[in-house]
């Protein structure tokens, strides 16, 4: 099902944190050139995970202009800025840096030309193509706005900004660095994620479930090769694999409750060198997807249990390998401080314009730092397509580009003052003195 947004006028969203009666918004208009600015000084210049050395000391700079505490260096380039404010709760609000290997396709006059030598030794284009330079100057707006409005707020801000989200040890890598005993202990977590699914100016939010865990799994099915017109003296590798693929897709029609929602995908499969030669051994590559905990451990030990029993059930001559990578934990938004957040969003950005959104199955990190914390946390999303352009597609977002499309390009205007003002009004609700 396609769900229908109406995009608001640009010049209305243009105005709109002015307008919000919100006084610490004022300012938004003139310091949205410098916002700018930088926001097309990170596109230009794209670092992939675990290589934002440069992306983090511009975001350490500009946090140390604005009068923050900043520690560089966590967690890899992980840079934290804090700002004590008198007695009051602790507020983390986090924005990722890292980019990806895609070839840009946006036409932009400020598109990566970036190509650089990754891990494994290839020539990779990078681009911004998940919007995580929204996410930096999206914060560092906040962080301008919230420290000129100290009189109306009390409390601590742990400003974050996080590498490696999109590969690598991310938001855990600055956990096991000490995060939560180096910096104050945050008692709420806040951040936000641009969306191509909502026009600029717009909010999304979703109570309980946002995202999911996301594990992956890797088998190796150890058969007895031999030639193909032979298959009486070999255990075919290829055919229990196949086996295991489709009894894989049990587990979620047949084992799974069906409202709890859950996915096994198997993305890659290896094996084979010849038409005419039945290989020792095939290898499969999956991504399993769920909410639940409970979920997540049934679909893995499931997983485990069909690979073995139908390479029993072949013969084959030893049991496969399967290997399980825990990966990112579900990003749960707490409900409560979800619909407080959100009154304060609809006060200041009008009703209209802050919409509830189904949940997806895609995954982030965000999640761990509330989770280590016992924190409540909320992400919520940042409409990020130009209003005419949303307009244009009658709403039906499969005619635009999605995240990590080389064709992804957010209205910076719109987009960036919308993501600064927001993440501004969600602090202040938590912080604001009352």
């Amino acid at each position: 099902m396609t769900t229908i947004f109406a995009a608001p006028a640009l010049a209305a969203l243009l105005a709109l944190p002015a307008a919000s009666g919100s006084p610490a918004l004022a300012p938004i208009d003139a310091l949205y050139p410098e916002l700018e600015a930088f926001y097309i000084d990170l596109h230009r210049t794209p670092e992939l995970s675990t290589h934002e050395e440069k992306t983090s000391a511009k975001l350490a700079e500009r946090l140390r202009r604005l009068g923050y505490e900043v520690t560089d260096h966590v967690g890899g380039y992980g840079v934290v800025g804090v700002m004590k404010n008198g007695k009051g709760p602790t507020v983390l609000v986090r924005a990722d840096m890292d980019a990806l290997p895609v070839e840009e396709q946006t036409g932009l006059p400020y598109a990566s030309k970036v190509k650089v030598v990754d891990d494994s030794g290839h020539t990779v284009p990078v681009m911004h193509a998940c919007g995580h330079d929204v996410h930096m100057t999206s914060l560092v707006g906040a962080a301008a706005l919230l420290a000129r409005a100290r009189a109306r707020w009390r409390g601590t801000l742990v400003l974050v900004g996080q590498p490696s989200e999109e590969g690598g040890p991310g938001s855990v890598g600055m956990l096991q660095d000490g995060f939560l005993e180096r910096f104050p202990k945050p008692d709420f977590a806040l951040a936000l994620h641009d969306d191509p699914r909502l026009p600029a100016g717009m909010i999304g939010y979703t109570p309980g479930y946002a995202l999911a865990n996301s594990d992956v799994v890797d088998i190796t099915v150890y058969g007895r090769g031999g030639h193909g017109s032979a298959p009486q003296y070999t255990v075919d590798p290829i055919v229990v694999a196949a086996r295991m693929i489709l009894a894989f897709q049990t587990i979620v029609s047949r084992e799974n409750d069906p409202l709890d929602p859950a996915v096994v995908t198997v993305g890659m499969i290896h094996g084979g060198t010849k038409r005419n030669i039945i290989p020792d051994e095939v290898t499969l590559a999956l991504t399993v997807r769920s909410y639940k905990d409970e979920v997540r451990r049934k679909l893995l030990a499931a997983i485990e249990r069909i690979a073995k029993a139908e390479a029993a059930a072949a013969g084959a001559p030893r049991e496969p390998s399967v290997k399980i990578e825990l990966g990112f934990g579900a990003t749960y938004n707490d409900p409560a401080l979800t619909k407080r957040i959100v009154g304060a969003l609809d006060r200041a950005f009008g009703t209209a314009n802050v919409v509830e959104q189904a949940p997806v199955m895609g995954s982030e990190d965000f999640g761990e730092f509330g989770r280590a914390a016992h924190a409540p946390s909320l992400m919520f999303r940042l409409g990020a397509v130009a209003p005419a352009r949303f307009e244009a597609v009658h709403g039906d977002v499969t005619q635009l580009p999605s995240l990590h499309s080389s064709r992804f390009a957010p209205d910076p205007e719109p987009t960036l003052k919308t993501g600064a003002g927001a993440l501004t009004v969600a602090v202040l609700e938590i912080l604001g003195r009352k």
